[in-house]
């Protein structure tokens, strides 16, 4: 199966450069191209990517509404790209629906390898990422409406309330199968429950989920 991306990238010679090295990959291949955020979802409208590689800051219509529109219209995957890792941005999108986050620095694998890991389903964030995303939410914190975790939880089972709360922490399912002592196999499945019946579209939202309902606290354990 060939992975179908749109890049977009307000720099020339980065959107390039990105493109040429998913370009090579036997799996992959870039439909188009676009230089702001407007061509970017105008781009996913026509070719209908599997994935969007989406630079966060863009003239005309930024990433962030970009995905936004993106999300909201299909089932294209937005992979996130910054030039900084304390970027403002990250929380605004990976609540728009973003996948995924990667600074522009990112080496040639791991690039390739992300848009794999966002294409097959799953979701992706930098280590960096990961930490700037827990002190949004601890600077929100004041700020956030309350949410009961009993009342947007309560469709979980005791088990599947853990598992959110170990994806939370960053947890892959090998560890969180070694936590709770259960086969990868189960685990997978606590994982499945837990996105389909809170209507999440991935790890990422299940992370944001926890965070908002208290579930996990911002320097816990979960």
């Amino acid at each position: 199966m060939t992975v179908r991306i749109v890049v977009a990238d307000d720099q020339e010679l980065v959107r390039a450069g990105f493109s040429m090295i998913l370009d090579a990959q036997p799996d992959i291949e870039v439909v188009a191209e676009a230089g702001d955020g407007a061509e970017a979802v105008a781009a996913v409208r026509e070719h209908q990517p599997d994935v969007l590689l989406l630079d966060v800051r863009m003239p005309t219509m930024d990433g962030i509404e970009a995905a936004r529109i993106v999300c909201a219209e299909t089932g294209c995957r937005v992979l996130m790209l910054t030039t900084f890792d304390l970027d403002d941005y990250i929380y605004d999108a990976l609540r728009a629906g973003a996948s995924g986050f990667l600074l522009k620095d990112v080496r040639r694998d791991d690039l390739v390898h992300a848009v794999r890991v966002v294409a097959a389903g799953e979701s992706l964030l930098a280590p960096s990422v990961t930490r700037k995303l827990i002190a949004e939410f601890t600077s929100r914190a004041t700020t956030r409406p309350a949410v009961s975790p009993s009342e947007r939880l309560a469709v979980l089972t005791v088990r599947e309330q853990e598992t959110l709360g170990m994806i939370a922490r960053g947890l892959s399912n090998a560890e969180i199968a070694e936590a709770m002592v259960l086969s990868e196999h189960t685990v997978k499945t606590h994982v499945s429950n837990v996105l389909t019946k809170l209507g999440l579209r991935d790890r990422v939202q299940a992370v944001i989920t926890a965070y908002e309902t208290g579930l996990t606290v911002p320097g816990g354990s979960g």
